[in-house]
């Protein structure tokens, strides 16, 4: 069935951007506007920290740039979203891209001059005039990195060094994008098809085994015979990262990593610790996939086939919302009222349409609502897309309200709690009202799944990332089979002995583009333990825990990650939130096997 044209689509079911402009010329106004503005804070060079009164001044002009810049940019980008196609709607996001590079570049002097201030000088400041007292958080973030700041002409000779990194991620980039070619498989019905990127996760869920294993043997031999090309790659990546730490002062890149976020690495070598003590939990469920799937072997490309065959109706979009506000009233009426919001203000923007982005997103700014773009489709999983994203929509909305337009940004270490906070709760609502065996078979595997893919599975690869730091300070060579033989290792430790891990999966390594941000795939583990933990604390009733998770939504980026996630009784310095996570797929698990 052919996609409707944009003009096509009702209205009702289109995001409303008239609130942030109703038509393109009160956007160009505003650009000569905060171009103004931009010229107003750029006054400021060299004095910005000469009095108390001048630093809230300063505040005050930034802010006011900064937000207006941040609607000119998300109005165009959504624009352009909704039909790509759109030559208007093209330009319009060029300008506004360049148009930020500039306010970037003409403004690059600001913290390098904050920093050059003692920090006593700062915090005598805030006495001195309690208007800067709801500045004084993002005053100490700054200054937390004095002691890694370099002079002036030392920081000029790091900004020309890094835009010459970069190298081996932007080689990595092209490699597994415009220049892959993975080949043809026979698809169940006998077509040959090509093999991508984007369709080799539907082959690994062909009830078709030799399907599975032709898509798994395609994608491994192709980055086998690109293993010392991708290695190297990798390898110009760990130099970079150590260069940075090293210069920057930190003692390792994983320290370097986590300190934007004030965390420990005690933090990571926790979540990595409590896991490796809950392997036998993994093997059991692996244990368990085989004999659903009657194996008497069960190899790497047998791991992400469906065990269920329920194929749920199709979800009218009314429906998939009527099914959200009954999953999500373990959340409250307060959050049931104003999730309502998203529906009656038309912050979504539902259906797929010609030039229309794939995928999905929450995004918006400080002064605009926190929109959602779905391509919504009328399956389970558009369900569980759309309670995902409202979820990040929520936390955006709340922290909006209770925040200034300082504080209100969370990290992304707090980023994917609410929105899997929702996915727990649906899937927990779905298996609930499942009628038959096949559909609660269904549910179960769909949470076990998420639990294998995003703990363990990402821990797996944080722990690969840590070892091959290590190896490299050690002054070990980093040479493909190294590389390709370490990570085989933790394969094997991860899946245990019910899995065949098949030779080609020590080359799964090379296809990771995330090692290409070093140390931040914890955070998809540690973010959907947390989330696990919250949910399990609101569904049992837990005293307090639904008041307590709403203040974490309204806390926006107000103080440190881990000190906004203890407001739901989450410690992550602590093995607890990533147990009580394990302990809902060991109850998942016992009952899937109850119904095996």
């Amino acid at each position: 069935m052919a996609l409707p044209k944009r003009e096509e689509i009702e209205e009702k079911d289109k995001w409303d951007l008239t609130p942030m402009y109703d038509c393109k010329e009160n956007w160009e106004k505003d650009i000569d506007k905060a171009l103004e503005l931009v010229e107003e804070v750029a006054s400021f060079k060299g004095r910005i920290m000469e009095s108390s009164s001048t630093l809230y001044d300063f505040y005050i002009a930034y802010d006011k740039m900064n937000r207006l810049s941040e609607i000119l940019y998300l109005y165009a980008k959504m624009s352009c979203d909704t039909d790509t196609t759109n030559q208007e709607y093209q330009k319009m996001k060029s300008r506004v891209e360049k148009m930020m590079e500039d306010i970037s570049t003409k403004l690059s002097f600001i913290q390098s001059e904050m920093l050059a201030c003692p920090y006593e000088t700062v915090l005598g400041y805030i006495k001195e005039d309690s208007r800067l007292q709801e500045y004084a958080f993002d005053l100490e973030q700054t200054y937390r990195y004095q002691e890694h700041t370099l002079s002036e002409k030392e920081e000029a000779i790091i900004t020309k060094a890094t835009n010459a990194f970069g190298t081996g991620d932007e080689v990595f980039y092209n490699f597994d994008n415009a220049d892959i070619n993975l080949g043809k498989i026979v698809d169940e019905n006998g077509n040959e098809e090509e093999l991508t990127n984007s369709n080799y996760q539907k082959y690994m869920n062909s009830k078709d085994r030799r399907v599975r294993k032709d898509a798994f043997t395609n994608m491994y031999h192709y980055f086998e015979s690109f293993k010392n090309t991708i290695s190297s790659a990798y390898k110009g990546q760990l130099k970079e990262d150590f260069f940075m730490s090293d210069v920057r002062k930190y003692a390792n890149p994983l320290e370097m990593s986590l300190y934007h976020d004030n965390i420990d690495v005690s933090v990571y070598h926790n979540l990595i610790d409590t896991i490796h003590n809950h392997l036998n939990e993994m093997y059991e469920y692996m244990a368990l996939r085989k004999k659903a799937l009657g194996l008497e072997e069960m190899h790497m490309w047998d791991i992400y086939v469906d065990i269920a065959s329920a194929t749920p109706e199709d979800i009218p979009f009314e429906e998939g919302k009527n099914i959200l506000m009954e999953a999500l009233k373990p959340l409250g009426d307060t959050y049931l009222h104003d999730l309502e919001k998203a529906f009656s203000e038309r912050w979504i923007d539902k259906f797929p349409s010609v030039g229309k982005k794939s995928g999905a997103y929450s995004w918006g700014s400080y002064d605009t609502y926190p929109y959602l773009l779905l391509n919504y489709n009328g399956t389970v999983d558009s369900v569980s897309t759309m309670g995902h994203e409202l979820g990040h929509s929520m936390h955006s909305y709340y922290s909006n309200k209770y925040q200034n337009s300082i504080n209100c940004n969370y990290p992304i270490f707090l980023a994917e709690i609410a929105s899997t906070v929702n996915e727990v709760l649906i899937n927990d609502y779905l298996y609930k009202q499942a009628k038959t065996k096949d559909e609660k078979i269904l549910y179960l595997t769909e949470f076990l799944e998420k639990v294998r893919t995003t703990i363990y599975r990402q821990t797996m690869f944080a722990e690969f990332e840590m070892i091959m730091h290590d190896k490299y300070e050690k002054n070990i060579p980093i040479t493909e089979e190294e590389l390709s033989n370490t990570y085989y290792e933790l394969n094997k430790l991860y899946y245990g002995n019910n899995v065949v891990s098949d030779n080609a999966i020590r080359y799964e390594w090379l296809r990771i583009p995330h090692f290409y941000t070093p140390f931040y795939v914890y955070k998809y583990a540690t973010g959907l333990s947390a989330a696990i933990a919250i949910a399990s604390d609101i569904l049992n009733g837990k005293e307090g825990a639904q008041k307590a998770y709403l203040e974490f939504l309204s806390s926006g980026g107000s103080d440190y990650p881990l000190s906004i996630l203890k407001k739901t009784g989450v410690d992550m310095t602590t093995k607890e939130p990533i147990e009580k996570a394990i302990e809902m797929f060991k109850d998942k698990l016992e009952e899937l096997k109850k119904l095996i």
